[in-house]
């Protein structure tokens, strides 16, 4: 049993990542954090240490429990880490499941139809008795 690994191949060996460089990505972007502190995918993790990963809309924590580098089979992950994850997260995911777009902000992305109407009646032009065909002036006056 190893005394350290990697926290990417770690992320990967223990099926929390589908790939290692997506577990690569992660820490990079800082989704990953041990004990609150934003870590690279080349720091070195012990057994007992608390991992945190923020994956929307919940932040996931699990206890080392074997440091791995080669991936193990799912029947085999109770054996890696604990999830300690706090209960309320899983609230919370449960509510975002539940009400559905949950982080689409309003104007953003591809309007409703009633938002494309609104958007087309803006844009056409308004007629005012005006009637653009008619060449009532001469262009070489």
């Amino acid at each position: 049993m190893m005394e350290e690994a990697r926290i990417d191949k770690w992320l990967w060996a223990s099926r929390i990542f589908k790939t290692r460089s997506i577990a690569a990505d992660a820490c990079k972007n800082g989704r990953v954090t041990i004990a609150g502190v934003n870590v690279k995918p080349s720091r070195n993790i012990k057994v007992g240490e608390t991992i945190s990963v923020k994956r929307s809309p919940i932040t996931y924590s699990f206890r080392v429990l074997q440091c791995i580098e080669q991936r193990v089979g799912a029947k085999l992950v109770p054996q890696v880490y604990d999830n300690v994850t706090d209960q309320k997260q899983y609230e919370l995911l449960e509510m975002s499941r539940i009400s559905g777009f949950v982080d689409r902000a309003r104007g953003t992305g591809r309007p409703t139809k009633k938002e494309r109407r609104s958007l087309d009646s803006f844009t056409e032009p308004a007629e005012f008795g005006f009637n653009f065909d008619d060449t009532d002036f001469d262009e070489n006056d």
